[in-house]
């Protein structure tokens, strides 16, 4: 059965309505969802009410858990203009929708597959097509392993698994994967 990976929406509910159309159009109904959903687009709430709706697993990412605590050891700066959308974005959100994305795992197994944001120890690893050292990523046991993050579409073997990032669904236009055993396909919406 094939299952569609997205990640990255940041807010952007027009962007992920058009990647579930996408999904529906292709036959495709259940999805992962590899983080960072919420924070950054104009349309926080209409995200989370999407997602509690199609009833898709999502996977926590730094920009979702930005929402709940800011980090005071975070890899990347934090300026005063992301501390802004912050509020603006938890001002649109109430306790059910924090309840909703403190639910979201680190991790997720799904047969054979391993999904996360960065890297299976850190939200905030990057990998990258370029990336040598990939050690964080080897993971034993899985056939797939699914990350966001970096916002980029590619694939790529890491140890015996196949690594896959489908992209962002923010992109213009958005993109997404599917996922069919070992196989990947990356799709970007019309």
């Amino acid at each position: 059965m094939p299952l569609g990976l997205v990640s990255d929406a940041h807010g952007d509910d027009r962007a992920l309505a058009a990647v579930v159309d996408e999904l529906g159009r292709l036959g495709v109904r259940q999805a992962v969802c590899l983080g960072d959903m919420v924070q950054g687009g104009d349309e926080p709430r209409a995200v989370l009410d999407r997602l509690a709706r199609l009833g898709w697993p999502v996977i926590l990412g730094n920009a979702d858990d930005f929402l709940l605590e800011v980090p005071v050891d975070s890899p990347e700066e934090i300026t005063a203009a992301q501390l802004t959308r912050r509020e603006w974005t938890l001002a649109r959100l109430d306790a059910s929708h924090l309840t909703q994305i403190r639910s979201f795992p680190r991790t997720l197994e799904v047969d054979g597959l391993l999904a996360f944001h960065g890297s299976p120890r850190s939200y905030d690893d990057v990998l990258l097509p370029e990336t040598e050292d990939d050690t964080p990523w080897r993971v034993e046991g899985f056939d797939v392993l699914a990350g966001g993050h970096t916002h980029k579409q590619w694939a790529r073997a890491v140890g015996g698994a196949l690594y896959v990032n489908p992209g962002a669904v923010m992109s213009d236009p958005p993109e997404f994967a599917v996922l069919t055993g070992r196989s990947v396909e990356f799709f970007r919406c019309r």
